[in-house]
């Protein structure tokens, strides 16, 4: 008897699966805040593995919007470096990301960010020199939607944190509870008119 196998030619989706991107969080996917539960059932499910705790190479403005939602804005120059954390994450888990952070909606978008790992010590230094993905371009952050960003930057003083921490995050309402007869961009919108 003769057996013969005939091996499977990998699909285009399984090997868009496979891919693999380098997300940099700063705000309420990081660890102990209320986002992360997302990420830990990716971690779980083999999607996202957490790669450390890093640092914008260029200053950004992090800026807290309306529930104290926190917003990166891409002027690369303004504000100041951002510290967050990095997950290398799977096409599906990117997907799940995308759809929290409503990319198709007009709330974030999607965008490179060079980083460096925190602390920068000779040890970390060395670390990111073995994995210079992880200091170049190959990351990418979620960014405020570039139809709002600026005047978001503008309503914040153009004063930026270096870091969302739980006192900055002290009045964080979750979405759903959120008032719901509202969008989020309206939310934004109402934010940014109101008088300081």
């Amino acid at each position: 008897m003769v057996v013969v196998v005939v091996a499977k030619e990998e699909s285009k989706l399984e090997k868009q699966e496979r891919k693999v991107k380098v997300i940099f969080t700063y705000g309420t996917l990081k660890r102990g805040f209320s986002n992360h539960p997302l990420l830990q059932d990716l971690i779980r499910s083999g999607d996202a593995v957490f790669l450390g705790t890093y640092r914008t190479k260029l200053n950004y403005p992090l800026v807290c919007g309306p529930y104290r939602v926190p917003f990166l804005i891409n002027l690369p120059g303004s504000g100041q470096p951002v510290l967050g954390e990095v997950y290398a994450v799977s096409a599906p888990a990117l997907a799940r990301l995308d759809e929290l952070e409503g990319t198709t909606r007009g709330h974030y978008q999607r965008l490179p960010i060079q980083l460096h790992p925190y602390p920068l010590d000779a040890h970390a230094h060395a670390h990111a020199h073995a994995h210079a993905s992880l200091t170049s371009a190959h990351a990418e952050a979620y960014y405020a939607h570039s139809t709002y960003a600026s005047n978001l930057w503008l309503k914040n003083g153009c004063k930026g944190l270096s870091a969302y921490t739980h006192e900055e995050a002290r009045g964080y309402v979750k979405r759903n509870d959120r008032p719901q007869h509202l969008t989020f961009l309206d939310h934004i919108r109402s934010f940014i008119s109101q008088s300081q």
